[in-house]
C-alpha cells in the first residue's frame, strides 16, 4: 500500500532529488499544483498569473516512513519561514506548501501538528501553507528527474543534504524532540554558556552519549576539570565515534570542530592544551550535545559493555 503527499518548497528539481533519497519513498513526480488554469506550461506558471506552485508528488510506503517524518524532513530541507522564496528563486510559484488528496484528509491533523511544533520551537509562524490538493498537473518531461539528467544543474538544497537525507531520516524524530538550546548547539553549531551548563561540574562515574543517537562518546574516567566552563575530556571512547573538521567561523582563530560520526551533530572543539599526562588534548564539549548515564544505570540502559572502563 502506498500513500501520496505533495510538497512545495522552491524549485522542484532539488526537492524531487531530495525525496528520492528518502527511505520509503517509492516514486516522485514534479508538477504544478493549485493552479487556476488546467495544464499550465512552465512559462505560464512563471508569470504568476496561474497561482500554481512548483510541487513534488511523493508516493511512499507508510510502513517505512510516516507522514510526520516526511514533513519533518521537508522542513529540514527548506527555509520554512521564507515567503515566496527558496534559495535564489523568488515568486509566488516558489511558495512552500504541503497538500494532500481528499481521501487522505487524516493527514491534515499530522501536518497541522507539525506546524504547531515548528512555531513552538522557533516562536515564529511558518510560511508553509497546508491544505487539500485542488489539482496537480505533471510538469514537462524536461523537468522530470532534472538533476539526474543534469548533475551540475542549479539546486537550492545543498547537495550534502540530498546525499545524507536517508541518514538524517534515522534521527530526525529525535532531533525534533530537542530543547531549543540543544537544537541550536547540535544543529547550528551554537555554544552554550560556560559554567552554566549541565555537566561542567559533573564528575560522577558514568558514560556520556550522543543526545540524538545514543552513541557512546566519552567516559567519566577521561573527564577532567579544565576550568574552561564546559565539560572537558582527554579522549573519546573511540576515535571512530567522532569526526574532526576545520572551523574558521571565528576570524583569526582557526579551530578544530568535533562532530558525532553517526548523527553528525555538533559536539564542540578539540584543543591541544590538555594535561600532558593525559595525552595533551582537551575535548571541550557542550553539555547540550550529551546525555549522561550514571554508572549504576549503564547496564539497564544498554551500556554494560563499558562498565569495566568506568572508574
Amino acid at each position: 500500500m502506498t500513500t501520496t503527499t505533495y510538497f512545495a518548497g522552491g524549485c522542484f528539481w532539488g526537492l524531487q532529488r531530495y525525496f528520492q533519497n528518502v527511505t520509503g519513498a517509492t516514486a516522485t513526480e514534479v508538477g504544478y499544483a493549485q493552479s487556476k488554469i488546467a495544464n499550465p506550461s512552465y512559462e505560464q506558471v512563471c508569470t504568476g498569473e496561474t497561482d500554481a506552485v512548483e510541487t513534488v508528488k511523493v508516493s511512499y510506503d507508510p510502513d517505512l516512513v510516516s507522514a510526520h517524518m516526511l514533513a519533518l524532513l521537508f522542513i529540514d530541507a527548506i527555509d520554512p519561514f521564507s515567503v515566496n522564496r527558496q534559495g535564489n528563486d523568488r515568486g509566488r510559484q516558489y511558495r512552500s506548501g504541503i497538500y494532500w488528496n481528499a481521501e487522505d484528509s487524516d493527514q491534515e491533523q499530522t501536518f497541522t501538528q507539525v506546524l504547531r511544533e515548528l512555531h513552538t520551537r522557533f516562536g515564529r509562524e511558518s510560511a508553509i501553507e497546508i491544505g487539500e490538493l485542488q489539482n496537480f498537473y505533471p510538469a514537462e518531461d524536461y523537468h522530470q528527474d532534472y538533476l539526474d539528467k543534469n548533475p551540475g544543474g542549479y539546486c537550492h538544497i545543498p547537495m550534502k543534504k540530498i546525499l545524507n537525507v536517508s541518514k538524517r531520516q534515522q534521527f530526525i524524530e529525535q532531533v525534533w524532540k530537542l530543547s531549543p538550546e540543544q537544537y541550536d548547539v547540535t544543529q547550528n553549531a551554537g555554544t552554550e554558556r560556560p559554567f552554566e551548563n549541565e555537566y561542567d561540574e559533573n564528575f560522577k562515574p558514568g558514560i556520556y552519549v550522543d543526545i540524538v543517537s545514543g552513541e557512546p562518546l566519552f567516559l567519566s574516567s577521561d573527564k577532567f576539570d579544565s576550568g574552561c566552563g564546559w565539560p572537558a575530556f582527554s579522549k573519546p571512547i573511540s576515535t571512530d565515534t567522532v569526526t574532526n573538521r576545520e572551523d574558521r567561523s571565528l576570524f583569526g582563530r582557526p579551530r578544530i570542530e568535533v562532530r558525532a560520526a553517526r548523527s553528525d551533530i555538533h559536539l564542540g572543539h578539540v584543543f591541544n592544551d590538555g594535561p600532558q599526562e593525559l595525552g595533551g588534548l582537551r575535548y571541550c564539549m557542550n553539555s547540550a550535545s550529551l546525555r549522561f548515564i550514571p554508572k549504576d544505570q549503564m547496564e539497564a540502559k544498554g551500556y554494560g559493555e563499558y562498565l569495566a572502563q568506568v572508574k
